[in-house]
């Protein structure tokens, strides 16, 4: 019914377009034929341009029946007495008519041209959604909705050989039948069904097909449908190259931590076990030992026995807040009391390193669990006085900003190489240049890092080789 009043709007408006040129050229302007003609010629370019070429050709009929009639001898009257006014009424027509088919194609292809810039922006914001997610089996399911929301049509389906499920935009069928879209996939050839506005595109890898996609709503052109069938394979097989990609990378990471953990645990357990291996078999073996030897022996034995369990309970910890299987007891508390108890309980091994502790005062509490904070300082200052050499300061400060409370150790170690910096956060990673000259395993600064990142802190390193090392984390404040 609009389109049927449109069209009767553009003849009454040529029609009208003829009255007008007419009265204002025989009534008022009283133009002479050659200028009346003109008139008529461009009002009829005007309405092919506005309405189209039916409407142009009617305007050109009754354009020729009112120059006749106004403006040819004998007036008044259709008739024509002059040969030569035949020629100049056929030449009109012929003229007026052909201008408005040329300015009728212009005008189509103007349009076509706008069609198919915007079909281009679609796709091209298409392709950039398919881009969304490297999940396959995310992607299958956004992927229909995409196509319902960048091409505004009413549903979308899409099915691939190698999977079992529809994925749909929704909970309506629409006409897009599974069976139909299998038999797609396997005829390989689309099917347009423009009465239903159905339309079945197969997704295409090259030669072979991977799937299919149906749209259900609107009739999309041909080429449109093959160029989002194209994009859509693509997608599937980049997040699936995407997926396998990732799997091998972690496979690969997997099997290198494997092989890190085990060259660690090697290590680092087999030397306490040598030695006390080394002294219980000289203990054994000779009897005859003076007090002092025995007495060196059996510390020897009581030494590496403490280092070998602190290795198993590291390792312990780790494994258990990679789990989440940590209980935190968080409490608001200064800051400054825990440095003291980390300080006392690291008495013996500072005893070489001037400590400077800046804490102001009236610094707010942090929010805490304070056990695990304090185990966080030790295992700092300790990698900060077995990296330093002997009589090198060390220096503890604290400060509050932007509602959280940011603590740093500083020492004069070697420093840290730029690659290095987060690595050393790594389980098992130990430096380069550090792994023979003192023992670890590496698992310290990512115990620190696990407890820090659970009170929702962060911890860091900024390092110069030859200058030292700053090592900060945060704390809310609480």
């Amino acid at each position: 019914m609009k389109a049927a009043a449109r069209s009767g709007s553009g003849y009454l408006i040529a029609a009208l377009s003829v009255a007008g040129i007419t009265l204002v050229g025989y009534h008022w302007l009283h133009l002479n034929p050659t200028t009346l003609a003109l008139a008529y010629l461009l009002g009829v370019l005007g309405i092919s341009a506005f309405w189209g070429l039916r409407h142009a050709v009617f305007m050109s009929v009754i354009a020729t029946l009112a120059f006749n009639y106004f403006f040819l001898p004998p007036l008044g009257t259709f008739t024509i007495a002059d040969p030569q006014n035949w020629i100049a009424l056929f030449a009109f027509l012929v003229t007026a008519v052909t201008a408005s088919q040329l300015s009728e194609r212009a005008r189509r292809g103007a349009r076509s041209a706008v069609e198919r810039r915007q079909e281009l922006e679609r796709l091209y914001a298409f392709s950039q959604l398919l881009l969304s997610s490297d999940s396959p089996a995310e992607l299958l399911n956004l992927i229909p909705r995409y196509i319902v929301e960048s091409f505004g049509i009413r549903s979308a389906a899409v099915w691939l050989s190698s999977r079992s499920d529809v994925y749909r935009s929704g909970p309506t069928i629409d006409g897009l039948e599974s069976r139909d879209l299998q038999l797609i996939c396997l005829r390989g050839e689309p099917r347009i069904d423009a009465v239903h506005q159905l339309a079945f595109m197969p997704l295409r890898m090259g030669m072979r097909v991977v799937g299919c996609m149906g749209i259900s709503g609107a009739v999309l052109s041909r080429q449109t449908l093959e160029a989002i069938g194209s994009l859509v394979a693509i997608a599937i097989e980049r997040a699936g190259a995407v997926e396998k990609l990732s799997r091998a990378e972690a496979a690969r990471e997997s099997e290198q931590l494997r092989s890190v953990l085990l060259d660690s645990v090697t290590h680092e357990f087999r030397t306490p076990l040598t030695a006390i291996k080394a002294s219980v078999t000289s203990l054994l073996g000779s009897p005859n030992h003076s007090p002092e030897e025995r007495q060196e022996l059996l510390t020897i034995i009581n030494e590496e026995s403490d280092r070998l369990n602190r290795l198993i309970g590291e390792a312990a910890e780790m494994a258990q807040l990679d789990a989440n299987k940590v209980e935190f007891r968080f409490e608001s508390a200064p800051i400054g009391s825990v440095v003291e108890e980390a300080l006392e309980e690291l008495k013996q091994l500072l005893v070489q390193h001037p400590v400077e502790v800046r804490i102001p005062a009236g610094l707010p509490t942090a929010r805490m669990d304070s056990a695990h904070i304090k185990e966080v300082l030790v295992h700092l200052l300790e990698n900060a006085a077995k990296y330093s050499p002997a009589d090198a300061p060390i220096r503890i400060t604290a400060e509050g900003k932007d509602q959280t409370l940011n603590i740093s150790i500083a020492d004069r170690g070697p420093g840290i190489d730029d690659f290095e910096q987060s690595l050393v956060f790594e389980k098992f990673y130990r430096g380069r240049n550090q792994r023979v000259q003192v023992h670890g395993t590496g698992m310290g600064l990512a115990i620190c890092k696990a407890i820090v990142e659970a009170h929702g802190g962060h911890l860091g390193v900024t390092s110069q080789l030859g200058h030292g090392s700053v090592f900060y984390f945060s704390l809310p404040v609480g």
